[in-house]
């Protein structure tokens, strides 16, 4: 475990490597520490508890919570550039840091358009970029005649917070629709409705911005969704038209220049199967559809995001391999009796070219515990890799029913 430590009170002092301060202690934060130490920076984290997978690994840990001002000051003191892992600090919080001196990247300007799911979704639509029709939700009866209007089932969101399927609820009947509004809007929630858009797939156009305005986009990838939550990645994206492709990653690498994005952003999108595409959900920060570039691309995502926040110049994303598929290993029903490490022992013995990357974040039902990368030539195979991997790694059985003891 990282030990917790005062360091927030270190001076800035221009002539050492830069610290950057991530807020919030996850996965994401663990694996932006790993790209950290390779570019001579440290990494410092504000974790809500010791145990927090960043806070295992990181020599500089502020305990505190992300809605704490106090706790954000003091993580932010002597830090060359804050950032987060994840969108839910509150805004006026951050407009408070930018005022003190704080160089808060991405800047909430720009970050509430991740917070905010109807400020988004108004000013995409200001924008003429296309997304799912949408109504803000103040009263029950708000949610039945949007759904009435465009169809059932539809969809009903929090407009803040929520993710992996949380906050997110799919009604097939007004009556339906009538009682979670009802429950949601007594307990303080925010709501929108959204049309249920018809699918081809989900994709994602994962791009990064600095603050000088240079920019960068690796290849669009699908998205397998399962429980609400990302399952697959698949780069790039299967029988995607080059066409298609260039206007996702043009359209994501506008959105950032529009909105003052800095840092690394995803573009989560629909594809419908006339072709169309509709933007779902902006992340600003590295994302799970980017995980496959820390061994499948020239710079991976936790390093360009680095990059960009502290207006470096940014690395090149250039694929490694004409395929590599994502798979998250996702906490079983029941966590197996064998360990996680003698789980390992198998993997590697059985595919040494599957690159692991595990959390310290103990197993629970369809927790994100690890992913697994597997790079090659054909998509088939390699996605049955990487899932016959991540499966091993979270249950301890072999999907196609190998014994290593026959």
């Amino acid at each position: 475990m990282g030990a917790v430590s005062e360091s927030s009170t270190r001076p800035f002092d221009s002539s050492v490597m830069p610290t950057v301060t991530m807020v919030g202690g996850g996965q994401l934060a663990r694996m932006t520490h790993q790209a950290a130490i390779a570019l001579g920076q440290r990494l410092r984290v504000l974790a809500e508890r010791p145990d927090d997978p960043a806070a295992q690994v990181t020599p500089e840990v502020v305990l505190g919570s992300h809605t704490d001002l106090a706790a954000l000051r003091k993580a932010a003191v002597g830090s060359h550039a804050l950032t987060f892992d994840h969108e839910h600090v509150p805004t006026e919080h951050l407009h408070a840091l930018v005022a003190e001196g704080v160089n808060v990247q991405p800047p909430p300007r720009a970050l509430v358009y991740a917070q905010d799911k109807l400020a988004m979704r108004r000013r995409l639509a200001e924008l003429n970029i296309p997304v799912p029709a949408f109504v803000p939700v103040e009263s029950p009866a708000d949610v039945v005649a949007f759904g009435d209007e465009h169809g059932w089932p539809c969809v009903l969101k929090t407009v803040r917070g929520g993710y992996d399927g949380r906050g997110v609820w799919m009604p097939e009947s007004a009556a339906e629709a009538e009682s979670i509004a009802r429950d949601q809007l007594a307990g303080g929630a925010t709501l929108l409705a959204e049309q249920r858009v018809e699918l081809r797939r989900e994709l994602s156009a994962m791009v990064a911005r600095s603050p000088f305005g240079q920019a960068a986009a690796w290849p669009v990838v699908e998205t397998v969704q399962r429980k609400g939550q990302c399952a697959v990645v698949i780069a790039p994206a299967p029988d995607l038209s080059d066409d298609s492709a260039a206007a996702a990653s043009a359209l994501a690498l506008g959105l950032a220049a529009e909105l003052g994005v800095t840092g690394a952003m995803a573009v989560e999108l629909f594809e419908t199967p006339a072709g169309e595409l509709l933007v779902n959900e902006l992340a600003m920060r590295p994302h799970n559809s980017g995980h496959w570039s820390m061994d499948g691309a020239v710079t991976g995502q936790f390093e360009q995001h680095l990059r960009a926040v502290l207006d470096y110049p940014l690395g090149d994303t250039t694929p490694l391999a004409p395929v590599t598929v994502m798979a998250n290993i996702l906490g079983a029903p029941e966590a197996p009796a064998m360990s996680m490490d003698e789980r390992l022992h198998h993997l590697f013995a059985r595919m040494p070219e599957a690159r692991v990357h595990l959390y310290g974040k103990g197993e629970r039902p369809d927790r994100k515990i690890g992913h697994v990368n597997i790079l090659g030539d054909d998509v088939a195979v390699v996605r049955e890799k990487a899932e016959r991997a991540a499966q091993w790694m979270s249950h301890a059985v072999w999907t196609d029913g190998w014994d290593p003891h026959e």
